[in-house]
């Protein structure tokens, strides 16, 4: 298990190198010029080639490539064009809101999307399968920046229950997190349902059933391990899409976060800014899968890794 974990965090090296290139290229591709940005709209021609001057922007490509390579391998992800702020202050500031959010409207996507296609797969083709798999596509089919101005408008403007913007105390997540985690939830529970269908055929639990096991105790105890990892799959990727799914509900509630950090990034043409973000988004990608590689082992005893 060890060697195994340790060969892919190596991997992560050649991996990270690619993507790094990869941004790198496309934060240059985008329309605008960052230092007339920086300089102002009213700034003239000589002071625009100042600002691009001190900003590193007037060397050659491979030259700013290597440079913004070298520190950051150093720790050092620049100064943001926009705040002139260094990248790490900003990025360590709007972290813990965006992580805190997501973990919140991971948790309770999967509580209640696991819950649903249980039941669902438990109960298959009557009428609570019906209505559980009706929530789950509605959750998929409803966008989510229409959930999220539906949610303020019903429970922040007309009920004035809860707060629409601002991350200082639980209330404060109630809404995006749910806002959020509405298309994980339904993706959990469709994807749950076919894992169970298909373990509930299976021989062992029909022994299971002829041995006078109880129903209960055959769902937790024969079906949830062995439907589990797939299930544990879809939950690392989805983990890793509301990181990224994080920047419209962030943008929609205003929310402190990494995403409307981003999306500030990208007006301004924040270049390290914008491209310390996509490398670290990505990186969380990674270490998830790794994660869920290595939850395998737990959750089912017989796999091996090599």
């Amino acid at each position: 298990m060890l060697n195994y974990f340790l060969k892919r965090l190596l991997g992560l090296i050649p991996t990270l190198l690619i993507v790094a290139v990869l941004v790198f290229l496309f934060v240059h591709m985008l329309p605008g010029d960052p230092a007339r940005l920086a300089a102002g709209q009213d700034a003239d021609e000589q002071t625009v080639a100042m600002v691009r001057a001190e900003l590193g922007l007037d060397k050659p490509l491979p030259q700013q490539f290597v440079n913004f390579f070298t520190h950051m391998l150093q720790g050092d992800f620049g100064t943001s064009i926009r705040t002139r702020r260094p990248v790490a202050t900003e990025i360590g500031e709007r972290f813990f809101p965006t992580v805190m959010l997501t973990i919140t409207s991971m948790v309770w996507a999967v509580i209640f999307g696991m819950a649903i296609g249980i039941v669902s797969a438990v109960y298959r083709n009557k009428w609570p399968d019906r209505l559980g798999m009706t929530l789950a596509v509605s959750g998929i089919s409803f966008p989510a920046f229409a959930l999220g101005m539906l949610l303020m408008q019903i429970f922040s403007v007309q009920l004035g229950w809860l707060p629409t913007v601002g991350a200082s105390s639980w209330k404060h997540y109630i809404l995006p997190s749910i806002t959020l985690g509405a298309a994980v939830a339904a993706v959990m529970a469709r994807f749950t349902r076919a894992s169970f269908v298909e373990v509930i055929q299976e021989d062992f639990v029909r022994t299971a059933r002829a041995k006078g096991v109880r129903e209960r105790a055959v769902i937790i105890k024969h079906c949830l391990r062995n439907a589990l990892i797939p299930v544990v799959t879809m939950m690392g990727l989805q983990f890793g899409f509301l990181l990224g799914g994080s920047i419209l509900v962030e943008a929609v509630f205003n929310w402190p976060g990494l995403g409307r950090l981003l999306v500030d990034a990208v007006q301004m043409r924040d270049y390290p800014v914008i491209q310390t973000l996509v490398l670290l988004f990505s990186l969380e990608f990674i270490l998830i899968n790794l994660v869920v590689d290595v939850l395998y082992g737990y959750i089912n005893p017989t796999i091996r890794y090599k």
